[in-house]
């Protein structure tokens, strides 16, 4: 995978992108990285990328050409297949693991990284596929929600991880929120791991760990789950959850 990201600060990348999953997913040429500062493409004689709004109001609003112009030199880079172009907006789609999941199918994502008060409305309406915010929050700029993005898509790709089951398991992955976790030792000052993770019992096992999902999710997340498509078995749990409450 490409990605892309046009900001004004591409500064803020370079930790980021060279710590952790994302940098190793690099080191083995999973994805490669572009961080282009579109003020470079400007045409202004200040070297700005930013004006008044036509109309009045507060605050400046990002200039089209740059953008434009940006986004022109990297879709004559050789790739294969029409890239998505996401905007980082409040108004956008909130993100999620199934968006996440979804991106991660594709072979080239350019991220476009605003700040001042918005964006010609051009640039929205003729360039980009996607608008994505990662909460009904409003940042300084797009640069942190693209981060966020670029994590969650790139943890996907095949082999960025380094146990493949890893990703499946994830929570909202499944639809439901992840089982808990135990290791060693198996009594840390009086505290015990469950007797059922210590049996080498497979399949009770992977009972528990369905048991312990579903009701996770239902006591955190119920939002999640739809009551008319519970199964048996979830049905049971879930009377049982409301025994004990």
């Amino acid at each position: 995978m490409q990605i892309t990201v046009l900001t004004l600060f591409p500064g803020m990348f370079e930790g980021v992108l060279n710590e952790s999953i994302l940098k190793k997913a690099s080191e083995k040429n999973i994805v490669s990285y572009n961080i282009i500062n579109f003020r470079d493409f400007t045409e202004s004689k200040h070297n700005s990328v930013d004006d008044y709004p036509y109309g009045g109001g507060a605050g400046m609003v990002l200039t089209a050409q740059p953008i434009f112009d940006a986004i022109d030199h990297v879709n004559t880079t050789g790739n294969s297949k029409k890239p998505r172009i996401i905007l980082m907006c409040p108004q956008g789609e909130r993100l999620t693991q199934k968006k996440a999941e979804e991106l991660s199918h594709e072979e080239s994502l350019i991220f476009i990284c605003g700040h001042y008060e918005g964006y010609d409305e051009r640039i929205r309406e003729n360039l980009v596929t996607d608008e994505i915010s990662i909460g009904d929050y409003v940042l300084t700029g797009g640069e942190l929600g693209a981060m966020v993005v670029i994590d969650s898509v790139v943890r996907l790709l095949p082999n960025a991880l380094g146990n493949k089951e890893s990703a499946p398991q994830d929570s909202f992955s499944t639809g439901m929120l992840e089982f808990p976790h135990y290791t060693r030792p198996a009594d840390f000052r009086g505290l015990k791991v469950p007797d059922v993770l210590l049996s080498g019992n497979h399949a009770e096992i992977e009972k528990w760990r369905r048991k312990q999902s579903f009701l996770r999710t239902l006591n955190r997340r119920p939002d999640l789950l739809d009551f008319n498509n519970f199964s048996d078995e979830q049905k049971k749990w879930h009377d049982e959850n409301q025994v004990n409450k």
